[in-house]
């Protein structure tokens, strides 16, 4: 039986997804990224679980560093998400865009966003184009109580 790519693609999208940045930090570098595949996968201990592009430089520094914070997005702050989805060269430039501060684990907690959690990878699963890494949240900060930022709000797509 073939897979019917084009249903695969679609009931694939509909998965609903939260928008977040990741950030990193390595030494003096720090970089970040657009993250749309997150969810909770426990409560004690708390763990999320995000999958990261195999072939993006924040991949290396999560697999070398075991850590990453994760920034909740207001639900206004599209053009923020956007910034942290282009493609970039080189790594940091991204985090000029918008204040931020260092959490209890030396990664970025973004200024104006409903807060950030602070991750040790504790598990990872590398197979296909993106690696699972399962976090186990150490440190959070609530910057304010509001509505998220998700996926299908802003009229872009990614999966399938």
């Amino acid at each position: 039986m073939a897979l019917n790519l084009e249903a695969k693609k679609t009931l694939l999208r509909k998965i609903p997804h939260g928008l977040f940045i990741c950030g990193v930090r390595e030494g003096d570098e720090i970089n970040g990224f657009t993250a749309s595949w997150v969810t909770q996968g426990s409560f004690e201990p708390p763990l999320v679980v995000m999958a990261v592009r195999s072939d993006g430089s924040s991949h290396g520094i999560i697999d070398r560093t075991k850590k990453f914070s994760l920034n909740v997005l207001r639900h206004d702050q599209k053009e923020l998400a956007a910034i942290f989805f282009k493609p970039q060269k080189a790594l940091g430039g991204r985090f000029e865009s918008t204040p931020f501060h260092y959490g209890e684990l030396g990664l970025p907690i973004l200024e104006g966003t409903l807060g950030g959690v602070e991750c040790e990878v504790i598990g990872k699963l590398e197979h296909g184009d993106h690696t699972i890494f399962v976090g186990e949240v150490k440190s959070a900060v609530l910057l304010e109580d509001n509505q998220p930022l998700n996926l299908s709000s802003t009229g872009w797509s990614y999966g399938g």
